[in-house]
């Protein structure tokens, strides 16, 4: 299990979560996956690409439990993330702005949908 305390500054006063944070090419084929779902299952998605991940709002002590092969869980000590329609760190955007999603995704739905995803990830690299 990999957990994290977060000094990062995206990280400051305002909502309390932790974050998923994944690999672009799943973490895209995950929000497809959760958004083909019933009902909207899915939080803000946050898209690094200079690191080339993806991550996801999860509520406050996910992080503890987190065991997602692939997937980092961070806690946020409480602090929470600016949820505000610019994004939160240079070189970052929103994929799911704050406002147009849930405020977090249900950690147990995110983890069926990762791994899901993973597989398929799988089966397509399989058939080049």
């Amino acid at each position: 299990m990999e957990t994290s305390r977060s000094n990062d500054p995206l990280v400051s006063s305002g909502t309390a979560c932790d974050l998923v944070t994944v690999p672009t090419r799943q973490g895209l084929e995950a929000v497809d996956i959760l958004r083909r779902g019933a009902g909207d299952v899915v939080g803000p998605v946050l898209h690094d690409d200079g690191h080339d991940t993806l991550a996801f709002l999860v509520p406050p002590g996910t992080a503890a439990a987190w065991n997602v092969p692939g997937s980092t869980c961070t806690e946020t000590d409480g602090r929470g993330l600016r949820l505000a329609p610019e994004p939160p760190v240079e070189g970052s955007d929103w994929l799911l702005p704050p406002g147009e999603a849930d405020l977090a995704t249900d950690p147990a739905v995110l983890q069926r949908a990762l791994g899901e995803a993973a597989r398929l990830i799988e089966a397509a690299d399989s058939c080049r």
